[in-house]
């Protein structure tokens, strides 16, 4: 069928536009040279002379419809282009241009013609805000939609009008629930939340189902009357006082101060969505000059630059078989962490009794992050207990993960040689040891390869890839393709004792037991340490970490565990942490049992007294080019320990004169 006759449209560079013979109009998302779709103030800008133009079609009726749509396999839209905040030299006009989006988003909604949305994979922050400023959203029901707000990640809040929208449509508790949370919808939940108004089961029937959408001039309806009472009084100051107490179990208003705000937004305009989107403009400015959301968002950064670093097109490899040799707690956690990822896993250990509690654990984890009993059992199927180890000549991937002894590992190595194929990856989970000394024994010294995983592996994104003076660039690149095709974040590290995070971690560790040896407090270290920003103390650390481990890579890097001492003697006595049910601290349900925290006049300065060793050991690691630069050390200590995000990392900590 011959296309019709266009109307003069206005030249774009980020957005197509055509009119069918139905008078139809699709708008088309493609962002030149960019593997996905973001929302830049170019971009706005001409979708802002579109939406004229549109206007004035649709009043001459020549348009009956619009449907927007993405040009990109990789989804709809990213969200906002927040690089551009960082590339602004002057703030003083960021909320005449919030204004503008906020007019913008107001014409859409107020065209007089159906605007209908359709969705496939990524729909977040500036993208789902737009999403909700049309009439009506159809989104592909598969695993690769997600749909959601993660703006609180980067230490602001949604501010293209999201929140007031979001709550029309699903609701207060819904809406502020997932605003809060930064947490991806699947296509499911977000209809469930009425986010998404219909859902097709594959990207070919979007087309068609917005084409009805537009005939049928469908419109989505707002959330119900039972969800929309909640943000009226008195319910609405109920759950304000909820949400303050659930943000502040994770998070410190002085670190974090993005979900306070939100909360006081809502609080302050919650049953007026209308008001909740004009209310939003002078908390996000604040928010976005703040140290905070600088920092977390130089993160970001940093994070997606971590996803370059493997092999792509033709020599991008597939990764469908591993087999883990150990079935502890680190090499039973990664056997499931890769189980759950799609790989076909194959577990060994010295007997059946050794891999068992790893095919617990495995099934603990599916059940907790699949649920469908369908889906868990899939996932288990996947993971097979190999007490011969048969899996190692079919594995794409073979990791060792056992005791941090030498000699084992060598010999492990030596046999496992013999039997891999030729093009498979062999990777040691060590912790602390050179990979020269447990590559002596291998004919071929470069086909090992350090996949250091972090307990616990479900939960810490970061993989060193560690190199030796035998590895080849391509030989890292593989490691960090698997890494990434696992969902991990992969950082590059020279091999040498204790690499980055365990050489940087033990000294702080470490210096805080000698203090509790002193006689101080350990409820008191761990407080000052969570009130400068770690995630827990240096002392529950230990006990989770596990004191046999914690003592076998302190002597690896240098620091020996002196005998005699508190630590020793728990060693000693088997008393290894949460893994035993007492350590330092005794646990209970998997929770560390405290006493009181002792009063003390700064803890704050405590904290930062306590982080100073890592800090100090980071820069040196940095110098010594363990890490290429500061920017892969900072985001490395982050992923692996969980030092204070909102910082930027203990050496930008450093350069603004916070740690």
């Amino acid at each position: 069928m011959a296309k019709p006759p266009q109307p003069k449209m206005p030249k774009c560079k980020y957005w197509k536009f055509e009119i069918d013979v139905e008078k139809i109009g699709w708008l088309t998302i493609d962002v030149p040279k960019s593997p996905v779709n973001v929302l830049s103030s170019g971009a706005i800008k001409e979708l802002l002379d579109l939406v004229a133009r549109f206007e004035d079609l649709i009043a001459s009726d020549e348009l009956v419809g619009v449907i927007l749509q993405s040009g990109k396999s990789s989804g709809f839209i990213a969200g906002a282009d927040v690089s551009e905040f960082d590339k602004m030299s002057d703030f003083s006009g960021l909320p005449k241009e919030l204004e503008k989006v906020h007019a913008l988003f107001g014409r859409i909604e107020k065209l007089k013609a159906p605007f209908i949305c359709t969705i496939h994979g990524f729909c977040l922050g500036g993208g789902l805000e737009l999403a909700l400023a049309t009439h009506y959203r159809i989104a592909v029901n598969d695993d690769k939609t997600r749909i959601g707000f993660p703006e609180v990640k980067l230490g602001i809040f949604p501010g293209w009008g999201g929140t007031g929208r979001s709550i029309r449509q699903a609701g207060p508790v819904n809406a502020m629930s997932i605003m809060l949370s930064g947490k991806y919808l699947r296509a499911g939940a977000a209809r469930g939340m009425n986010l998404v108004d219909k859902l097709v089961q594959n990207r070919d029937q979007l087309r068609w189902e917005a084409r009805k959408a537009v005939i049928q001039k469908r419109k989505s309806k707002p959330a119900g009357f039972m969800k929309s009472i909640l943000a009226s009084a008195p319910f609405r100051g109920l759950i304000v006082k909820k949400m303050r107490q659930q943000v502040a179990k994770k998070a410190i208003k002085e670190h974090y101060p993005a979900p306070y705000s939100l909360i006081d937004l809502f609080e302050e305009n919650g049953d007026d969505w209308r008001a909740m989107i004009k209310g939003e403009i002078a908390r996000f400015v604040p928010l976005l000059l703040s140290d905070t959301s600088k920092n977390l968002r130089r993160l970001f950064f940093l994070s997606e630059g971590l996803k370059k670093q493997g092999l792509s097109g033709k020599d991008k490899p597939k990764f469908s078989r591993v087999h883990v040799i150990g079935g502890g707690v680190m090499g039973g956690d990664i056997a499931a962490w890769c189980a759950f990822r799609g790989m076909a896993v194959t577990l060994q250990d010295l007997d059946i009794e050794r891999i068992e509690p790893a095919l617990k654990r495995a099934k603990k984890l599916f059940k907790k992050r699949l649920r469908k009993p369908n889906l868990v059992a899939a996932a288990m199927s996947r993971i097979e207990a190999d007490v011969e180890g048969k899996g190692i000549k079919r594995a794409d991937v073979v990791i060792e993960a056992v005791v941090e002894n030498l000699k084992i590992k060598q010999e492990i190595f030596k046999n496992a040689e013999k039997q891999m194929k030729p093009e498979a990856i062999m990777a040691t989970n060590t912790s602390s040891i050179e990979l020269e000394k447990i590559a002596s024994s291998l004919k071929d010294k470069s086909r090992l390869i350090g996949l250091h995983f972090f307990n616990p592996v479900a939960q810490l994104p970061l993989v060193e890839i560690i190199r030796s003076k035998y590895n080849s660039d391509k030989d890292v690149a593989m490691g960090a393709s698997f890494a990434l095709a696992i969902g991990k974040s992969p950082v590059v590290v020279k091999s040498a004792t204790g690499f980055l995070v365990n050489r940087v971690l033990m000294p702080y560790m470490l210096g805080a037991v000698n203090r509790v040896e002193a006689g101080e407090s350990k409820e008191l270290i761990d407080a000052a340490a969570v009130k400068f920003g770690m995630p827990m103390g240096p002392i529950e650390l230990m006990d989770m970490v596990g004191l046999d481990v914690g003592k076998s890579v302190a002597e690896e890097v240098g620091f020996p565990v002196k005998e005699g001492s508190k630590f020793a003697v728990l060693v000693a006595s088997k008393k290894l942490g949460k893994k035993t049910g007492e350590g330092f601290y005794k646990w209970e349900n998997g929770k560390a049992q405290k006493g009181e925290v002792p009063a003390h006049k700064d803890l704050e300065a405590l904290g930062r007294e306590l982080v100073k060793p890592l800090v100090d050991e980071t820069e040196k690691v940095v110098k010594e080019k363990i890490v290429a630069n500061a920017d892969l050390a900072d985001i490395g200590v982050i992923f692996g320990t969980g030092f204070a995000p909102f910082l930027g990392g203990p050496l930008q900590a450093r350069k603004d004169g916070k740690a």
